[in-house]
């Protein structure tokens, strides 16, 4: 058997079969599925053992064959591993995409794990690193040299194999480039298979029929008259348009929504009230258990993640490079100003970045907010929003756009019952389970609270206020489509509230649709993709030309736009309230900077340098490092998030 397993060729094969049963089988948690995967997709589950067995063929190219082996192996097995315990934390697979998240992912690791857990993640990281030093240190080199003609034209020719296994699995429908829903692709087509093809097919590909007369034919003669891309300049409205909120709340679902669950009392009484007075449906997302940033991609531009790599985020890829047409730039043709509030970290999904690319004026994010409350999983409550939203509207006299991205709600979910809770659920099968769900619903139950009262502030508030409240996606609860009452995890729910009269208009909406159809009630039609969703809703060709558009805006000419995207970068300011340094002071050997607006997250930078600050309110600061009295002539306070990365710095 050792010589076998020596084997450039049946080694490898051996070694590409067991590799992918681990990985299947940890990614399905069950063994027999498996077997199922092996018995009933033969090709498929080959086609995967292709793909892993062309890596370990690499090791015919060295002389350190068994170190290279090792590392190739390991490299399989990690990827398997974190497919499954990303599966234990959230609803969505592994995909090349979380690579790029990476730093996010480490900076929220207390918020999924204990500190035994990430102790011992940490302690695996250090062994596989030390297997590698000692692989290659004690590792033989083979015998014999290679006969590198041979081994170069081995290795090209199973490489051949397996793109000509790929090619025909596409032509015969057995695989698909394209997942609509990554769940059931890495499930019926392989984890090793999808989650390559997360890595190579990424963007919008470039339609067959791209062509300037093409892009141009989209829309009827007239139908982009008076439009942005006539002048390339906005023109603001003759009357003040109302205030438009976006409230995207993390993992918000009405729970009474899945069968066969009884609560002790109502989870969600203010949202379930306003979807019986204001127009209200159900709400098609791009995701389940994760994926925030896509819906609100979707939310915003108008543009569906559909066309772009699976698992891709656009906020991590293409919107970091350029702008893009959202409703903030649409909105700003009326006279509106866009504020986007988070809760979290204002590195997160690269919002620090991506949201002067969607237009935004300003973006106040967690470091720039006082006075928060946290949930036992350390995620910061909702409640802190309503004066951020209303401060926001506060600070300008024309109309305002607000995007709030909500946090609170967010998982993973403690199964050990150590938290009380104030609605007690019957249904479920197991105690673990029984407390995750009674945990969420809490998180659900204080989010409600929030809603009901930012309505009540609202319908105070002197401007006409539109406010759309809406699910980002499922919460990571292992929900299947059986157990939701309209048969399917891919819907949240919206409601358009108002504090003036609109009339009742209940319609089901995919995500990408939301922000037209709000424009049209209030009679604004401004943008491109709004007027084409506004116009052409419903065609047999409607979403064909909207990748269309989406790639000429995105990846093309800019046909749509006479050859230039008009949209520019917005000078966003982060936070909406300035903060400000009035001066310094000393109490016997310590110093404190005084000013205005301070948070925990404010540093004492000098000349670029952050020093150790301690904050002690709003008006007061201590400089806990010696500083001289020249050096103190240059303070100046930037917000530092938790991940060192300086958000902005006052001059």
């Amino acid at each position: 058997m050792a010589k076998l397993l020596n084997n450039d060729i049946f080694g490898n094969l051996i070694y590409a079969f067991v590799i992918l049963f681990y990985i299947e089988t940890f990614g399905r948690r069950s063994l027999a599925k498996s077997f199922i995967f092996l018995f009933y997709s033969p090709f498929v589950f080959l086609l995967n053992m292709m793909l892993i067995f062309s890596t370990l063929s690499l090791c015919m190219l060295f002389r350190r064959k068994r170190f290279t082996r090792t590392v190739i192996v390991t490299f399989w097995v990690i990827l398997g591993t974190v497919n499954g315990l990303v599966l234990g934390n959230r609803m969505t697979p592994f995909t090349v995409a979380d690579l790029a998240l990476l730093d996010n992912g480490i900076m929220i690791l207390p918020n999924y794990f204990n500190k035994f857990q990430i102790v011992l993640i940490i302690a695996l990281v250090i062994g596989v690193v030390g297997l590698f030093i000692k692989s290659f240190i004690s590792a033989p080199k083979r015998k014999n040299k290679i006969n590198y003609k041979f081994a170069v034209t081995g290795f090209l020719l199973i490489i051949a194999m397996t793109f000509g296994s790929w090619q025909m699995a596409v032509k015969y429908n057995l695989v698909s480039t394209y997942f609509y829903n990554l769940n059931y692709a890495y499930r019926d087509y392989g984890v090793p298979y999808c989650f390559v093809n997360t890595w190579l097919n990424t963007g919008i590909s470039k339609p067959m029929n791209y062509s300037k007369s093409r892009i141009r034919n989209i829309f009827d003669k007239g139908e982009l008259k008076k439009n942005l891309t006539e002048d390339g300049k906005f023109h603001k409205a003759a009357e003040k348009k109302p205030n438009v909120i976006f409230l995207q709340m993390e993992s918000f679902i009405d729970p009474e929504r899945l069968k066969n669950l009884k609560f002790s009392k109502n989870p969600d009484p203010n949202f379930q009230a306003l979807k019986k007075k204001f127009s209200s449906g159900y709400l098609t997302v791009p995701s389940v258990g994760a994926g925030t940033a896509n819906t609100e991609f979707e939310m915003l531009s108008g543009m569906t993640v559909k066309f772009f790599g699976p698992g891709e985020y656009p906020y991590k890829s293409i919107l970091k490079e350029q702008t893009a047409e959202s409703i903030c730039y649409n909105l700003k043709h009326y006279g509106y100003s866009a504020h986007a509030i988070h809760n979290h970290r204002g590195a997160f999904y690269s919002r620090n970045i991506v949201y002067a690319n969607l237009g935004f004026d300003t973006f106040t994010s967690l470091e720039y907010m006082n006075h928060v409350k946290k949930t036992p999983r350390n995620w910061a409550k909702d409640e802190i929003l309503t004066d951020e939203i209303l401060g926001a509207m506060k600070s300008t006299e024309n109309s305002d756009f607000v995007c709030c991205i909500s946090v609170q709600g967010h998982g993973k979910y403690p199964t050990d019952g150590s938290y009380n809770t104030e609605i007690k659920i019957d249904g479920l099968p197991t105690v673990e389970e029984k407390n995750a769900y009674e945990y969420y619903v809490q998180q659900v139950y204080e989010m409600d609270k929030f809603i009901g009262n930012l309505t009540k502030r609202l319908e105070k508030f002197p401007e006409k206020t539109v406010l759309v409240i809406y699910g980002d996606h499922l919460p990571p609860l292992d929900i299947k489509n059986s157990d939701m009452r309209n048969s399917t995890i891919y819907q949240t729910e919206y409601v358009i509230w108002s504090n003036f009269d609109m009339p009742k208009r209940d319609v089901d909406l995919k995500s990408y649709q939301v922000a037209p159809i709000v424009m049209n009630r209030l009679n604004l039609d401004q943008g491109i993709v709004t007027k084409y969703h506004q116009l052409h809703r419903g065609e047999n060709s409607y979403l064909a030309n909207l990748k269309l558009l989406q790639y000429d805006m995105l990846y093309g000419d800019n046909y749509i736009f006479g050859g230039a995207n008009p949209y520019k970068k917005a000078n966003m300011k982060m936070g909406v309230k300035p903060i400000q340094v009035y001066g310094t002071f000393k109490v016997g050997e310590q110093v404190y900077v005084r000013g205005k607006n301070f948070t925990p997250f404010s540093k004492v930078n000098i000349d670029g340098k952050i020093i150790s600050t301690s904050f002690y309110s709003p008006e007061i600061l201590g400089i806990n490092d010696e500083v001289t009295a020249e050096e103190l002539k240059k303070l100046k306070i930037s917000q530092v998030e938790k991940n060192k990365e300086i958000l902005s710095t006052t001059k």
